[in-house]
């Protein structure tokens, strides 16, 4: 045998029996004109009325297109969208918008699923939100988090939508509250936004909800130690997850701890009094108690007329939010500004002028400008 045939064994006269199909006819292959003409295509802006009357029949391609318009930085994106809110707007409002944030490792994606698997089985619509201002450093979890929740993703009547990808927790904030009024007026009667991120997201996502939900850890004595006070006094309820197999002793010991802890706290001005359960949402044991207590607060704070006085001041607190974080970028977009800070931040480091002396300076030429 020649050293070409010991590589190709076909052309041995032993398996001459052999046929080789030729395999089917190779397309022609695509011009790269014609790629641009397919993605000029893909990228076709639709009317306004398109966008919004899908959104009110609940076409979730075009819900999806008009939150990528919210998300774009473009300025004929961002212009676009704000009409479709516009028009959204009194669509919207008709849904219970529930935090939840949790130590890492809490189980919060699991809980998530459950808790959704729950409010669809009911026939009830449920949008899945995030606020991750720190994916484009960490590249965050909640892309993770849409393919482990497989069950909700797959399901009819959920919507699961990843936050942006970067930019700053006032900016990623925002575009989520707007994406939520869309996605009330497709007709989601029930929004759970997650924190991803870390710090100040769970701030954000308390100025957005009518309902702040702690997830925690069994094993209080160190959890108390770690999670900031200012995040459980924000909380509605707290929820000890992984109460199963040999935690359900140590997850009811943290339980009376947290109970003990939250009595320390002033009373709420919704005249709520939180509370502390024990749930397994790998089991999905304890979810139906809490999502009840979601339905107990809204009961009571609409008949005292807290549920509305809080969405109104959200509403007046990201006005300003949003002039403050416009004025932000005006300012340091502008070029004769730029030009004018690369030389007195040299003056500020080199100790010739002080910092406040120097963004006088800054803000007073920005004023003449204007």
């Amino acid at each position: 045998m020649s050293e070409i045939d010991k590589h190709h064994i076909e052309n041995n006269p032993e398996f001459e029996g052999l046929k080789v199909n030729q395999g089917i006819e190779q397309p022609a292959p695509v011009s790269s004109d014609s790629v641009k003409r397919f993605l000029k295509k893909q990228r076709k802006l639709l009317a306004v009325d398109e966008y919004v009357n899908g959104i009110l029949n609940g076409d979730i391609t075009l819900l999806s297109k008009a939150v990528t318009l919210v998300e774009s930085a473009k300025p004929n994106h961002q212009k676009l969208a704000q009409e479709i809110i516009t028009l959204c707007l009194p669509h919207s409002g008709k849904s219970v918008r529930v935090g939840i944030t949790g130590v890492p490792g809490v189980g919060k994606s699991t809980f998530i699923e459950a808790v959704g698997k729950y409010i669809t089985s009911r026939g009830d619509k449920l949008a899945v939100l995030a606020i991750d201002p720190s994916s484009e450093r960490t590249k965050g979890s909640i892309l993770g988090d849409k393919t482990r929740m497989e069950e909700l993703a797959g399901d009819p009547n959920a919507y699961i939508r990843p936050s942006p990808a970067a930019g700053s927790l006032g900016g990623v904030a925002r575009k989520t509250r707007e994406t939520i009024i869309l996605c009330e007026a497709a007709g989601f009667t029930h929004i759970l936004i997650e924190t991803v991120g870390v710090g100040q997201s769970e701030t954000a996502v308390h100025s957005m909800t009518d309902f702040f939900l702690l997830l925690m850890l069994a094993g209080a004595g160190d959890e108390l130690q770690g999670i900031k006070r200012g995040i459980m006094e924000m909380a509605d309820l707290i929820a000890i997850n992984k109460a199963d197999g040999n935690n359900v002793d140590k997850a009811k010991m943290a339980q009376v701890q947290y109970r003990n802890a939250i009595h320390l706290f002033p009373t709420k001005e919704s005249d709520w009094e939180p509370g502390v359960l024990t749930c397994s949402a790998f089991n999905k044991i304890g979810i139906d108690a809490i999502w009840q207590e979601v339905e107990k607060y809204k009961a009571k704070t609409v008949e005292n007329g807290y549920f509305y006085k809080k969405r109104n001041e959200q509403s007046t607190y990201w006005m300003h939010e949003t002039i403050e974080g416009q004025l932000r970028q005006n300012f340091y977009e502008n070029p004769e500004i730029k030009e004018k800070l690369r030389v007195l931040e040299n003056y500020v480091l080199n100790d010739k002028m002080s910092s406040f002396i120097a963004a006088g300076e800054l803000l007073d030429l920005y004023s003449k400008l204007k």
